[in-house]
């Protein structure tokens, strides 16, 4: 090896990753890629008192995918390799020689890269902070390293070290800066985990050979050489021992006492907890967590890759992150030259301009008191405001909020371009409380209606049942329901590579089995039944009511999850009702319930 001078838990999504045990064709290949995340067993209150509370106010930052790999764009010996774009030398993509990848960094030259102009897109954004990729699995190191000349001062015609730009841009404009480090995996380091085993010598060389000569000296340098850094986001430790993890974690927070550790430097050993890649829980975490997600679908920069997520849909993301109590770690890839692609920057702008004119929406902003999002949006909350977040405006000039048990004092549509509209509502029976809006949005992204209590009450809500509305479909999904004799997991695979998917599922089937879910209906009459599900062959369903009503339908399955027309279900009465559905014939082992979607039919 050419050397130069010589971080129990907070109810964590559990980031034991597994593969759907349903029949998706690439399962074998694919299991593995992704590698046990980390824990965090650290206390809540002492955090968000402390070094935390910047990670917990702010809940919006940048992430950035940025390296070698970035100048590939996704492109090996001519051929183009769909998936995440920095795993292309990885053997389960191109599979490109250590040496034919390091020397492709002859060729990159990023003249483009202009640090104030990237930090000034996250801020434009309504960003808080950056965090970017100081070194990938890849094992090169996006900043001057006295460690090893693999890197973009030594490697490369750029000769300038971006990571010192950017710190000083951040610190310039006012935004938290940190570093994404790798530290387990090197694939071009011998001794890194998945690197080569023999050095350029021949002599087989150990993890203990590339931590003590390359991870560690490196992590003291990207901690001793940017100033004070607001985190040091650490990934996949994977089967790294637990005594390298603690003195890496230790030195650490010795030398950026006020760094926040994601959960996976592992071991326990971070500040907050990271949830699964491009997820966004369905549930309530409690603790200090983020999830991360990213602009399109690979992290790193690809030539095809043109599906950026849309500013509403990024706003909903992030409210929808907010409401469940975590913070949003939004990924952008910058292309070969150093620039992030002009779609999405233009994105991130429209969503920051809504967050100009909503800042209370989501900065500081405490979660839901429902544990689930609602069909029209999300809820977030702050002091004596709930944020009702309507990204679904209903058209008939009704909102509907079920289960709020709390008296409201006033209700009012927030808009800075007008006075604030205050609307009427009526508190129904059964908890419902119904607001008159008007039939156009007042938002083209998503409106805000600002509800205020009496005496600053607690707001206490009933969110054991769920709405079932009489002007949107209610998605009843299995997480919420409660399983009698079947199997309830959250589930995750990939369709194109490292591009996951995630869904709460049933399977595993019985000849007893159900889903039940108690539900709070605002208006009776006829809906429309639908079933989420995946499987094989064909499969006969029973949905049913406490009404002794149920409808009973064959339809197709497919390893997708689509949605099929049950036929029409009829609610009697209004307020309390159960539903159930169960299995009738079928593979009961492939079988996978999602969801379950009920649509009013309005005559």
């Amino acid at each position: 090896m050419n050397l130069k001078k010589t971080k129990k838990h907070l109810l964590l999504l559990l980031s034991v990753i597994y593969i759907s045990n349903l029949s998706f064709s690439q399962d074998k290949k694919e299991k593995g890629m992704e590698e046990m995340w980390g824990e965090t067993n650290v206390s809540v209150d002492a955090l968000k008192n402390g070094k935390a509370k910047f990670f917990d106010e702010s809940n919006f930052g940048m992430f950035i995918h940025w390296g070698l790999f970035s100048n590939l764009a996704g492109v090996w010996d001519e051929k183009t390799y769909y998936g995440i774009g920095e795993w292309i030398m990885n053997p389960r993509m191109a599979g490109i020689p250590v040496e034919e990848y390091k020397k492709t960094a002859k060729n990159f030259n990023p003249t483009g890269f202009d640090a104030k102009k990237i930090a000034q897109l996250a801020k434009d954004a309504g960003m808080k902070y950056i965090i970017i990729t100081s070194k990938h699995h890849e094992g090169f190191a996006m900043f001057d390293s006295k460690v090893s000349d693999f890197d973009i001062v030594d490697a490369t015609p750029f000769g300038r070290d971006p990571m010192h730009e950017l710190s000083d841009a951040c610190h310039e404009l006012g935004l938290g800066f940190g570093f994404y480090y790798s530290h387990n995996q090197d694939w071009t380091t011998p001794g890194g985990g998945r690197g080569p085993k023999l050095d350029e010598n021949g002599k087989e060389v150990d993890f203990k050979d590339y931590f003590y000569n390359k991870c560690k000296p490196q992590v003291k340098e990207i901690c001793t050489n940017y100033g004070a850094i607001d985190f040091v986001w650490f990934d996949t430790p994977g089967d790294m021992k637990k005594e390298y993890v603690v003195e890496l974690a230790a030195m650490v927070r010795e030398l950026q006492p006020k760094a926040m550790m994601c959960s996976r430097v592992g071991y326990d050993l971070g500040d907050y907890a990271s949830v699964g890649d491009m997820e966004v829980p369905t549930k309530r975490i409690q603790g200090l967590w983020e999830t991360c997600d990213t602009n399109n679908d690979s992290w790193s920069y690809a030539w095809y890759d043109n599906n950026f997520k849309s500013p509403k849909v990024i706003l909903s993301r992030l409210v929808e992150t907010v409401a469940r109590g975590g913070s949003y770690l939004f990924n952008v890839g910058p292309n070969n030259m150093g620039t992030v692609p002009e779609i999405g920057a233009e994105f991130l702008r429209e969503s920051g301009k809504w967050l100009q004119k909503y800042p209370q929406v989501i900065y500081a902003a405490d979660p839901s008191p429902w544990d689930y999002k609602l069909p029209w949006g999300d809820i977030t909350t702050k002091n004596n405001s709930m944020f009702l977040a309507v990204s679904e405006w209903p058209i008939d000039g009704k909102l509907y909020l079920p289960g709020l048990k709390t008296e409201i004092e006033s209700a009012e549509i927030l808009n800075p371009k007008e006075k604030n509209k205050h609307i009427k509502f009526k508190q129904e029976k059964d908890n419902w409380i119904v607001f008159d809006v008007p039939y156009k949005a007042p938002e083209k992204l998503i409106s805000i209606i600002e509800l205020k209590f009496k005496n600053g009450k607690t707001v206490v809500v009933n969110d054991e049942e769920l709405g079932v509305y009489p002007n949107t479909a209610a998605e009843l999904i299995t997480e919420f329901g409660k399983v009698i004799n079947a199997e309830q997991k959250n589930i995750r695979w990939m369709e194109k590579f490292g591009e996951w998917k995630h869904v709460n599922q049933v399977s595993n089937w019985e000849e007893n089995s159900s889903v039940k879910w108690d539900v709070n209906v605002q208006k009776a009459g006829y809906y429309y039944a639908n079933l989420c599900y995946a499987g094989t062959g064909r499969l006969v369903w029973k949905v049913s009511t406490d009404d002794d009503v149920f409808i009973q339908n064959q339809q197709a399955a497919t390893e997708k999850y689509v949605s099929y027309n049950m036929g029409i279900l009829e609610f009697k009465k209004p307020g309390k009702h159960t539903i159930s559905v169960s299995l009738v014939e079928g593979d009961k082992t492939t079988s996978s319930l999602k969801s379950l979607i009920l649509t009013p039919i309005n005559n």
